[in-house]
């Protein structure tokens, strides 16, 4: 623990105990470790093989919940040996589990099952749409396996990280990979980037909605407020309008203009127009070609009016 000016800091290490989990801060206890190290850590559940993935910084007590557990050492290859055998055990376990679920009629759907660093227990993640009693089924389970069992009731998006699988974009789902922590996510986010609010187009494979719809929201939010509100009157190079659309990612601006026709500008050459225009202007179906090389008509695609994805 050391003292930065009046901040307090602790030096810590990062673990992860399941690939793309989340991050748990622990004290090396004055050694360093380095990224991609086994380690065996101290834990609320007993001792657990992990691996470091953030090696030793300090930090603002702040940041962390003090205390924090230590890092008992670094694993070694009987460790190793030991996880590996869990691991080839897990695959019956889960299959049995599945079974004695069967035979005791459960509305519940099988994950995962985990055995803990010493063995000395047994635990099963599930999905279920409402309460499961399953003392009988953890008393079957016990007797089969001679060893402590949890039943431990998980939601869908912890389930679709656990499973993996690929999105819609072809590549493996974000939270299987590298997302450590669930962010919330609204249909805000959808609206703000204009992508179509169809549930099955925006939804990942846990029937949420996807988390990626978060990544380019802060840009959109933050280019957004250098561009005119749909709908304010705005002066152009060819005369005042009112805007009808903007595109946040090609920064231009869709006006309809006082004689009726719709063109597109370049958000710099748009400026807060000094009237209102009498009227909302039509966009006219026979689109003026000639001038100074704009593109005239709508844009298809054009981000319509909609809140900042931070207000919900």
């Amino acid at each position: 623990m050391g003292d930065k000016g009046n901040t307090t800091v602790q030096t810590i290490v990062g673990v992860r105990f399941r690939p793309a989990g989340k991050i748990y801060y622990f004290e090396p206890d004055g050694e360093e470790y380095a990224a991609g190290e086994k380690v065996i850590v101290e834990t609320a559940r007993g001792l657990e093989f992990g691996e470091i993935v953030t090696p030793n910084r300090e930090v603002p007590d702040e940041q962390i919940t003090t205390p924090l557990k230590k890092v008992v050492r670094r694993a070694s290859p009987k460790d190793e040996e030991q996880v590996g055998a869990h691991r080839a055990k897990e695959s019956e376990a889960f299959a049995t589990c599945e079974q004695k679920i069967a035979e005791h009629n459960l509305p519940m759907s099988l994950v995962g099952a985990e055995y803990t660093f010493d063995g000395q227990k047994l635990i099963f993640y599930f999905t279920a749409e409402n309460r499961v009693d399953f003392r009988e089924l953890v008393r079957d389970l016990a007797a089969t396996f001679k060893t402590r069992i949890e039943l431990r009731q998980i939601g869908v998006r912890d389930e679709a990280k656990m499973l993996g699988g690929l999105g819609p974009c072809g590549r493996p789902i974000c939270c299987a990979t590298f997302l450590g922590d669930f962010q919330p996510v609204s249909i805000r986010m959808a609206k703000e980037q204009n992508l179509s609010l169809n549930p099955t187009k925006i939804s990942g494979l846990c029937g949420r909605l996807m988390c990626c719809l978060r990544y380019e929201c802060e840009h959109y939010g933050d280019s957004r407020e250098s561009l005119p509100d749909v709908g304010s009157a705005v002066m152009t190079p060819e005369g005042e309008g009112k805007v009808v659309a903007v595109n946040v990612l090609r920064n231009i601006v869709a006006v309809a203009l006082e004689g009726g026709e719709q063109a597109e500008f370049p958000a710099e050459e748009v400026v807060p127009g000094n009237s209102k225009p009498d009227d909302d202007p039509k966009p006219d179906a026979n689109h003026r070609s000639e001038g100074n090389g704009r593109k005239h008509g709508g844009q298809p695609g054009a981000t319509q009016g909609s809140p900042r994805c931070d207000e919900g």
